[in-house]
């Protein structure tokens, strides 16, 4: 069997064997549910929360705003419909009062929760993006007002990998907010007076982030903010999200149980948290080597692309880029060709997120001003921390080769 070459790191990653063996105990010897009063249970409780406090060192909050969900599009989900809903438990208004921003580039789970919500009343504002894939802050800047509940906006691209200005965005957010000073709506005749609210929230899907940049979420002024576990070496299945002490979320969401503040009912996944905080802990440890070598790496790999290929166009920024993000296209040959041609000969790559499936190529591309082709020719090559040179150089080889053989057509 030949071996292969992965350099889809962008949707999901090895288990790092550190984190296996950190979950290890989990499954077959402390394996108590943690909602008992028992002994195992009490151990079970023990290793959650202890997983909890770890993730909440590592970006810079505090155990209880923390929660553990089942993966970064779960997250997505609670913080987008947990404001939405607290709103309606409160108040019992129609949400066609309520207006939210977000960017045409988003991952799937954010934008198809917006779409859900426009489909309920609500009036949503869709900010643009320049043609690197940064949303446009001046777009942001103008599309608030005095019914603005909800802003979410990613740190980082998870197609082209532009680190977007999340710091910057949290600013426009802050001056808002002493602009409009609340959002209040009007009560109805048989409800009480509406809750004063220190609104817009602001929220961050910063899944692509932890292995490569640094999340604090007091540097970045968010008030929520989602992680996934399968993005940074931990297992699938688990993710996290911060929830500032403060922010209005549901309680509950779903009814079943009070686990997870009341946010996520049903027993936890103990040996999935504890793999997540420990691949959280080992990125935070090891992440500016990580991220030298890669983004090196990245580099020469760009740089080989556009001078051995012909017809190269790279998509996101070359600057602010993050460390293992390539996002090419060929704007004359079609994205799923190549990937199935590259694939035969031992290479796993993507076109856009994994969560599309629709032949229409890639919208964020499409976002950033590009045409058809451009978005239906994307490649996206994401490396991790073991990828090698030599891989790179053979990736690029048998590309180089596949569009040759494409020209002679």
């Amino acid at each position: 069997m030949q071996n292969r070459i992965y350099m889809d790191f962008a949707a999901s990653t090895p288990v790092d064997s550190r984190v296996e063996a950190a979950m290890a105990p989990y499954w077959r010897e402390q394996y108590g549910n943690p909602g008992a009063i028992h002994r195992e249970g009490v151990l079970a409780r023990r290793a959650i929360e202890r997983a909890r406090s770890s993730v909440a060192r590592a970006l810079g909050a505090r155990a209880e705003e923390i929660i553990f969900t089942a993966s970064g599009t779960e997250s997505n989900a609670i913080a987008i419909f947990g404001i939405i809903k607290r709103y309606e438990q409160e108040h019992g208004y129609d949400i066609s009062g309520v207006h939210c921003i977000t960017s045409t580039i988003e991952h799937p789970s954010v934008l198809e929760g917006f779409r859900a919500l426009e489909r309920r009343g609500a009036q949503v504002s869709y900010i643009g993006s320049d043609r690197e894939g940064r949303f446009n802050l001046r777009a942001l800047d103008q599309a608030f007002d005095a019914r603005t509940l909800l802003v979410s906006l990613m740190y980082v691209n998870n197609e082209v990998g532009t680190i977007e200005p999340i710091r910057e965005a949290a600013k426009l957010i802050r001056a808002a907010r002493k602009r409009t000073s609340v959002a209040q709506l009007p009560a109805t005749s048989h409800q009480q007076p509406a809750t004063r609210y220190q609104s817009p929230y602001f929220h961050t899907d910063a899944s692509q982030a932890p292995f490569w940049l640094k999340v604090n979420v007091a540097e970045l002024g968010v008030d929520l903010l989602t992680i996934d576990g399968q993005k940074i070496m931990g297992p699938k299945g688990v993710g996290a999200l911060y929830i500032k002490s403060g922010t209005p979320i549901a309680h509950p969401l779903f009814p079943g149980g009070k686990q997870e503040r009341g946010l996520r009912p049903g027993t936890e996944p103990v040996p999935l948290i504890v793999g997540l905080a420990r691949a959280l802990e080992l990125a935070e440890a090891e992440r500016e080597r990580n991220a030298s070598y890669v983004s090196a790496l990245r580099d020469y790999f760009l740089d080989r692309l556009v001078s051995v290929v012909p017809g190269v166009e790279l998509n996101g920024s070359r600057a602010e880029r993050v460390a293992n993000n390539v996002n090419i296209s060929i704007p004359w040959l079609e994205s799923e060709e190549l990937i199935i041609a590259l694939d035969s000969k031992g290479i796993a790559l993507a076109a856009r997120s994994a969560c599309i499936s629709d032949g229409e190529g890639s919208y964020v591309v499409r976002a950033m001003g590009k045409g058809a082709r451009e978005a239906t020719s994307s490649l996206r090559f994401s490396l991790g921390p073991a990828t090698t040179r030599e891989e790179v150089d053979i990736c690029i080889s048998a590309l180089a080769r596949i569009v040759a053989l494409r020209l002679q057509r």
